[in-house]
């Protein structure tokens, strides 16, 4: 049986990231693909619950790097889970991944390669689609601020980091988030719908983060 693809979906808070790819297995149900949604951090997992606890309470007070191993843990408990869903045949849309936490950490100033070491092993996405949105329109949509970290100087400083990302990392494809609904979601499921067939056409096998990424450091000039 041919594995589903792993996609992932990036982008900075209030980009559409949540509405879109569960929109996302809708159409691709209807284009009969095995799809399912998943979001990081998981919120319904123990650790998925202490870290919500701290990103709705602004007064909870916790060690920079405790909180990165946490958003890690809470990667690492769900990799079985995504193993075994890709090799039925299911594609993930997946809302977040590792890329968030390593931004929203290394915004924070910590060190790039220390926040990249304990995510080494987990599954690298086949395709990663940042919604790029400008801050305006960010800042314009509802909730915002709702978060510990929706502030619009974290948001830049994360922002720039993703565009790093973006340009060093192979299986990145930037969206223009500042169109409508529609739009998005077409460029999304066409962007979708193609890794699916590659990875059918390919037959490729699972592959994981190793101590990737260029050695650049992503957190310059932020």
């Amino acid at each position: 049986m041919t594995r589903g693809a792993f996609i992932v979906v990036e982008g900075v808070d209030r980009c559409g990231k949540t509405s879109q790819t569960m929109k996302l297995v809708e159409s691709l149900q209807q284009k009969n693909i095995k799809a399912e949604r998943m979001a990081f951090p998981d919120r319904t997992t123990w650790t998925g619950q202490v870290i919500s606890n701290y990103l709705a309470d602004k007064n909870c007070k916790l060690n920079d790097q405790a909180i990165h191993l946490l958003f890690t843990a809470n990667r690492w408990e769900n990799v079985e889970k995504m193993k075994e869903k890709l090799s039925s045949g299911i594609t993930l849309v997946v809302d977040r991944y590792f890329y968030s936490g390593v931004a929203f950490s290394a915004a924070k100033g910590m060190s790039i390669d220390w926040c990249l070491q304990p995510e080494i092993g987990l599954l690298k996405p086949d395709k990663v689609l940042f919604l790029r949105i400008k801050s305006d329109t960010q800042k314009s949509r509802p909730g915002f601020g709702e978060e510990r970290y929706e502030t619009s100087v974290m948001q830049q400083k994360v922002n720039k980091i993703y565009d790093k990302f973006s340009q060093s990392e192979d299986n990145w494809k930037i969206i223009d988030a500042n169109s409508s609904f529609d739009e998005v979601h077409e460029d999304l499921l066409n962007n979708i719908v193609e890794s699916v067939q590659n990875v059918a056409n390919s037959n490729a096998p699972f592959k994981y983060l190793l101590n990737h990424c260029n050695k650049e450091d992503y957190t310059k000039n932020v």
